[in-house]
């Protein structure tokens, strides 16, 4: 769709809204869906956190079901369509959403609004597993931005920047009290996190996870990244031989006998290392990378974040 497309849709709602007014004294139902403005959210992360801003003053549609792994879902053509006859497009980016991303620039070469948070919320990029030397970064900048609360207040204050902008028919007062509002929840989401984690001894904050997901909570609250059973941002990679090896050396040299593995793959490769090490090895579940389905422990973002806060102050806190 070419801009001059998108401006007829405009002019095709308004003119839709009319004869949703013109229709109202009338037996006839003829209102359009076409009169709400939309924005398509591509993770039930940041979909969570739009509509905790944009609330009932636009349609949100979020493409990632509950429970999916985001590095591997996939669209329908309806889908795709949907993203390419939105207001906004808002999605995770630095390479999270490997196959969604080409729908994302084909809404944006249509003349769709885009908006790529990762991007814009001050990116880590990962680290090499912590081998007592300096840290090594490579030059992969690392998605995995919203396990750093503070990340995302930032990222919720700029979502409301973008649709204030670009979602026409939105209340931009209504928008802003939103977004304070939620930003209040965060920074109280920060304050616990720190308490809660101040339980933890200084020599056992230590995270090994099944993939690498963990580097800004390690950032952001003082943590040590030991390493990951697979060596990859992505759950698409797997680990050889020498990976497994290697990271149960450093297993071993740190002391460490717990492992976190993210509720959206399977944690069949973290039970591995019990072979590996012998002896016992405790695999605690935590919600990474995808919000659960409603009721099932991490339907938003704050109870995600609270559940993982609490399972890994658990975990790593000597009994």
């Amino acid at each position: 769709m070419t801009r001059a497309g998108r401006t007829l849709l405009r002019l095709r709602r308004s003119a839709a809204a009319l004869t949703a007014l013109l229709c109202a004294g009338t037996a006839t139902a003829c209102a359009s869906p076409d009169e709400r403005p939309r924005v398509v959210v591509t993770t039930n992360i940041l979909g969570d956190v739009t509509r905790e801003i944009v609330g009932a003053e636009a349609d949100i549609t979020v493409l990632m079901k509950p429970n999916a792994d985001p590095h591997s879902f996939g669209l329908s053509a309806v889908q795709a369509a949907e993203m390419e006859n939105a207001d906004l497009v808002v999605f995770n980016g630095l390479g999270l959403e490997e196959n969604v991303l080409r729908h994302v620039e084909a809404a944006r070469e249509s003349g769709v609004a885009t908006f790529e948070v990762g991007e814009a919320v001050d990116p880590l990029t990962f680290r090499a597993p912590d081998d007592g030397g300096p840290e090594r970064e490579s030059r992969q900048p690392d998605p995995h931005f919203w396990t750093d609360p503070d990340r995302v207040r930032k990222a919720a204050g700029l979502i409301a920047d973008e649709v204030v902008e670009h979602v026409g028919g939105v209340d931009e007062k209504t928008v802003r009290r939103n977004a304070a509002g939620y930003d209040r929840q965060l920074a109280a989401l920060t304050t616990w996190m720190e308490t809660s984690f101040d339980r933890i001894p200084e020599d056992k904050r230590a995270l090994v996870t099944n993939h690498h997901v963990f580097g800004y909570l390690a950032d952001r609250f003082g943590f040590r990244v030991i390493g990951a059973v697979v060596p990859s941002g992505t759950t698409l990679a797997s680990p050889s031989s020498s990976d497994l090896r290697s990271l149960t050396e450093a297993m071993r040299e740190a002391g460490v006998r717990t492992v976190f593995a993210d509720s959206s793959r399977p944690a069949r490769l973290a039970d591995v290392l019990r072979g590996e090490l012998g002896g016992r090895v405790e695999v605690i579940e935590l919600y990474s990378e995808s919000l659960t389905a409603e009721g099932e422990g991490a339907d938003t973002y704050l109870r995600m974040m609270r559940a993982n806060t609490t399972a890994v102050t658990d975990g790593l806190t000597p009994r």
